[in-house]
């Protein structure tokens, strides 16, 4: 899909607050509130707005322990990563899941209470299933840098 210079404006406003009344968020974009809706619409519809979230702070929640999880599995095959993505897309703790090449056959970001709770999640996810050959988990001690915006 072409974004055009208003699309690409909206985006970037939306992305910085998506909770812009569509009054608001035409004026910003210097568009007609007619128009801004639209465009927000059309959007939505082509799914390049795939949804809109309120994003938390974890830490002010409770207690959280973030781990990045390498998987290397032992079969490669299409269907067993199928397989383990569709094991780990079940799990809510599990915010994140990439297939990455080289090195390991995916990477996980997993968000959990603490250690207690990680060592449960992994023994579920890692120890029990037979297509898991090495994990291999970094603990966060500290993020600098958290962004969900995508560069347009």
């Amino acid at each position: 899909m072409l974004l055009d210079e208003l699309d690409k404006r909206i985006l970037q406003q939306l992305q910085h607050d998506a909770s812009l009344t569509n009054h608001d968020l035409a004026a910003r974009v210097h568009a007609s509130p007619p128009t801004c809706l639209r465009r927000v619409s059309r959007l939505m519809k082509e799914g390049v707005i795939a949804r809109q979230v309120a994003i938390l702070d974890a830490e002010k929640i409770g207690p959280s322990l973030t781990a990045i999880v390498e998987i290397t599995l032992d079969h490669q095959a299409t269907e067993k990563q199928l397989e383990f993505e569709s094991l780990v897309a079940r799990e809510a703790a599990v915010q994140q899941c990439y297939r990455v090449s080289p090195g390991p056959d995916f990477v996980l970001l997993i968000q959990v209470a603490d250690m207690p709770a990680y060592h449960a999640l992994a023994h579920r996810l890692f120890a029990t299933q037979a297509n898991v050959r090495n994990v291999r988990s970094f603990f966060s001690i500290l993020r600098s840098k958290f962004e969900t915006r995508v560069e347009l």
